[in-house]
């Protein structure tokens, strides 16, 4: 009897320490989540203007070398560029949070920072409409503004409606080629399933080079054989190659886009970013492809 009142008297106990462990436990983990993050390291481009847009930008202490807008995000430690980072360079500003874009990298990269213990937040990359409105909304999560978020998203997807309904009234689209690079005589095009193809639609137009996805290099057969009416570059990439140089290569001079010297430039996170900023990315892109033309739309 002794025996079983001792057995009975401990089952109690270890009992007892099992529950209290479990309320320490979720009680600790609640006063985790109730502290927000406050050294928030942000890898790319558009999630950085989308949480100045939210007004959080206080909480940021890094950032990556696409991250340039607005101008006062370059005043924040750059560290690297969002597909070649090191991991050393991102954990040596001691962020509580690492909210990065989809694809950042490189994989080894990404896989030692994921385990360095430090939560990461990765948010989805698309290339419509849509896909920005998510991206909105997965980065307000992230900061615990979920509400914010609803409102920018709201007001940002009335300003995509309003730039695809001006797109679905030109009638006469021009098709787009877009080059990522000319260096070397080699062409580098944007094809389907691309931030281009995507902003090229947004803005009105056609992609000159919808067979394939992503990003390739193409012959000058193709080129030539695409016609395109303009030819849309990148500013401030990696190209230094002048727009006398692009007009120059044979393939290009061959194209309709090459006989009027149609050749328009922009800055490559603006209309590439696919961010807050892309219905004026579209507005912006729209206009320069029908500048010679009074009245796209009829």
């Amino acid at each position: 009897m002794i025996a079983v009142a001792r057995l009975n008297r401990r089952r109690l106990i270890l009992s007892a320490m099992a529950i209290t462990a479990f309320f320490c436990t979720v009680w600790t983990g609640v006063a985790a989540r109730a502290e927000e993050p406050s050294r928030i390291v942000v890898i790319g481009g558009s999630l950085t203007e989308i949480v100045y847009a939210l007004g959080e930008e206080d909480r940021l202490i890094a950032r990556d070398s696409t991250s340039l807008f607005p101008d006062a995000a370059r005043d924040l430690p750059d560290v690297g560029y969002i597909r070649q980072l090191s991991p050393e360079g991102v954990l040596s500003v001691n962020p509580d949070l690492i909210l990065a874009l989809e694809g950042f990298g490189p994989p080894e990269a990404a896989s030692v920072i994921s385990q360095a213990g430090i939560p990461v937040v990765v948010i989805p990359d698309g290339y419509d409409s849509s896909s920005i409105l998510e991206k909105i909304r997965a980065t307000a999560k992230a900061l615990g503004r979920e509400q914010a978020g609803e409102l920018l998203a709201t007001k940002v997807g009335a300003d995509l409606t309003a730039a695809e309904t001006a797109a679905a009234g030109i009638v006469d689209k021009r098709k787009v080629l877009f080059l990522l690079s000319v260096q070397g005589g080699r062409l580098m095009a944007a094809g389907d399933k691309t931030h281009a193809d995507g902003i090229i639609a947004l803005a009105g137009g056609i992609n000159a080079m919808p067979g394939f996805h992503g990003y390739k290099e193409v012959s000058n057969e193709a080129v030539i054989e695409a016609a395109p009416d303009v030819i849309l570059r990148m500013r401030g990439g990696r190209d230094p190659s002048s727009d006398a140089e692009v007009l120059a290569h044979p393939a290009i001079a061959a194209t309709p886009a090459g006989k009027a010297g149609r050749v328009t430039g922009m800055d490559g996170l603006f209309i590439l970013g696919y961010g807050p900023r892309t219905a004026e990315a579209a507005r912006a892109l729209g206009k320069s492809l029908y500048s010679d033309v009074a009245a796209p739309g009829n």
